[in-house]
């Protein structure tokens, strides 16, 4: 690896931002369960959390595209986030709860399209790189799950959550700080303007496909903790199936590699979205069944690996120059923004009305929409 990418400090960013997210996913809708919400209720907060990647990402994405100051807004986001979720302690209720979610989710959804954009402007596109360093990330999210998941089946009760995932977030710009650098950056010219770009039909597809994906994840990052509650598992074994699926996704980054030498981005992205069908129509039918949750969770690799790393590559072909924050704030924002609002909202309202096989029926399906649309648009040329 280049001797000018920082390696080391910038997996530390990765790390405690994903163990953050592997805190919080798993277990915050346990919390706000705890506290007294419903189902519609937590739907509702998963919701404004997924819903500040719709605009944040994008701010960010701007100032650093104009300003080149991308480490140091990184630094300020991780900061803001970490100032803006220490109010859930001053301020009570479910009002003060969802506006402690909306504040310190902008700044923590803000800027990792910027730091996804500052690393592969650093390796120069090199796949390889980027999976060495986006890994930690993963590993990140493991120890937040099985620390987190082990300490509350022992001795942590639910209502500790908050003041773990301040530490974390402390944690998170601590290391940001670690960095080295700061300087301007010099984007070069963009080829054509953003508008023109986002135009094109491929790109349109991959953008819709992406929206799509995550829509379809909404009840796994909602309520899969819950559904596997209401069919007696502890919240360890629980961790432990959250875990298993991030280990398999440090499996296909660390393979990835070899694969993109062999297969094209576009049978990567195509076979990551049927294997996403697949896993969405298995935990919704075969809960009960352990062997089958454990080979779901494998498929974590596909869902998320496999489509992530392909939808990051593509982004970063299609937009240059100064329009490179902006695109992979826009895939951000349209994706795990847009897209990971909708489907929490409509899990939560689907949840109590229509059961859980259902909602994760209803999952399946919208992949096999995305799976058509990324056929017949996504990259075909090559």
């Amino acid at each position: 690896m280049p001797g000018t990418v920082p390696y080391w400090r910038l997996s530390g960013l990765y790390l405690w931002y994903f163990a953050a997210l592997g805190t919080f996913l798993p277990y915050w809708p346990l919390y706000l369960q705890a506290r007294g919400l419903g189902p519609q209720d937590i739907g509702i907060v998963m919701a404004v959390m997924a819903a500040t990647r719709i605009v944040a990402p994008n701010c960010w994405g701007w100032l650093a595209d104009h300003t080149g100051r991308d480490l140091f807004l990184i630094r300020l986001a991780c900061l803001l986030a970490f100032l803006g979720f220490t109010l859930i302690f001053a301020l009570p209720g479910y009002w003060g709860l969802l506006s402690v979610v909306a504040l310190s989710g902008f700044f923590w959804n803000a800027f990792l399209p910027t730091l996804e954009s500052l690393n592969l402007a650093l390796l120069k596109g090199d796949g390889r790189g980027y999976s060495r360093i986006r890994l930690w990330g993963s590993v990140g999210f493991i120890l937040g799950v099985l620390a987190v998941g082990a300490a509350l089946e022992a001795r942590l009760a639910i209502e500790c959550l908050p003041q773990v995932l301040a530490l974390l977030f402390a944690l998170m710009w601590l290391s940001s700080l670690a960095i080295p650098g700061g300087a301007r950056v010099i984007h070069a010219p963009a080829q054509d303007t953003l508008w023109r770009v986002v135009k094109r039909p491929e790109i349109i597809g991959l953008l819709l496909t992406c929206l799509l994906i995550q829509m379809a994840h909404g009840p796994y990052y909602s309520f899969y903790s819950v559904h596997l509650e209401n069919h007696g598992f502890d919240r360890s074994r629980t961790g432990q199936l959250w875990a298993l699926g991030v280990v398999s996704e440090i499996v296909l980054f660390l393979i990835l590699p070899a694969i993109q030498a062999r297969v094209s981005l576009r049978a990567i992205l195509l076979a990551s979205i049927a294997l996403t069908a697949l896993r969405w129509l298995l935990i919704g039918r075969y809960a009960e069944w352990l062997g089958v949750l454990v080979f779901a969770q494998v498929l974590h690799a596909a869902s998320f690996g496999a489509f992530h790393a392909v939808s990051i590559a593509l982004v970063h072909r299609y937009f240059q120059g100064r329009n490179r924050n902006r695109g992979q704030a826009l895939f951000a924002s349209l994706s795990y923004g847009a897209g990971g609002a909708l489907g929490s909202l409509a899990s939560g309202y689907a949840w109590a009305d229509f059961g859980a096989g259902a909602v994760y029926a209803g999952a399946a399906g919208v992949s096999v929409i995305a799976l058509i649309i990324a056929w017949l648009l996504v990259d075909r040329r090559r």
